[in-house]
């Protein structure tokens, strides 16, 4: 502002223009301060401090398996399995048979499984990590394999008896774009 009254004073610009500029300023200012304010309102929100016993208790809670975790609990073991994959709209499937051991892991909180098939008439071998999460409400499933150096998650739903559960993730493909998936598991057996 005051570099805008002696640029006045000494005639290097018209009254029309510091008021042009002190405006902008003002305005400019203005902005800042309401994009700022919610974000600072929200992080006095967020420290709010609460009784140490009451969030021990959430965290208790959350980390508590319940049925979902039996579920999983139930399909612990050896299989020998087949796998159906289409890879386009209206093409056929590949298909492959394989195998599949799971355990539980940590105290009955996430499945884990090794699998072990063909894919695209190579070998193929998987590791997988799925659970329930209590504080989302989904299931989730992180999974690595021999065709790939990433992590591929994936999240969903169960049905409302919770016997069928539908995942669903993308990840990159080396040409470019991404790949869309969608798993549907039925544990109606």
């Amino acid at each position: 502002m005051t570099a805008n009254i002696q640029a006045y004073r000494q005639g290097l610009i018209t009254k029309k223009e510091a008021t042009m500029r002190f405006l902008s300023l003002a305005i400019t200012t203005l902005c800042l301060m309401l994009t700022v304010s919610p974000v600072l309102g929200k992080e006095k929100k967020a420290g709010k401090q609460m009784d140490p016993q009451a969030m021990m208790e959430l965290w208790k809670q959350a980390a508590t398996p319940g049925e979902p975790h039996k579920l999983f609990a139930g399909i612990a073991g050896s299989y020998t399995t087949h796998t159906k994959e289409w890879m386009e709209p209206g093409k056929p499937p590949m298909e492959s048979d394989g195998t599949s051991e799971s355990k539980m892991l940590l105290d009955g909180r996430f499945l884990y499984q090794e699998y072990n098939a063909q894919m695209m008439g190579q070998p193929f071998s998987g590791i997988g990590i799925d659970g329930y999460d209590n504080m989302t409400k989904k299931y989730v499933t992180a999974w690595i394999d021999t065709m790939g150096t990433g992590i591929f998650f994936m999240e969903g739903t169960a049905s409302p008896d919770g016997k069928t559960i539908t995942l669903r993730g993308s990840h990159p493909e080396p040409g470019g774009g991404k790949m869309t998936h969608r798993a549907v598991e039925d544990h109606r057996q």
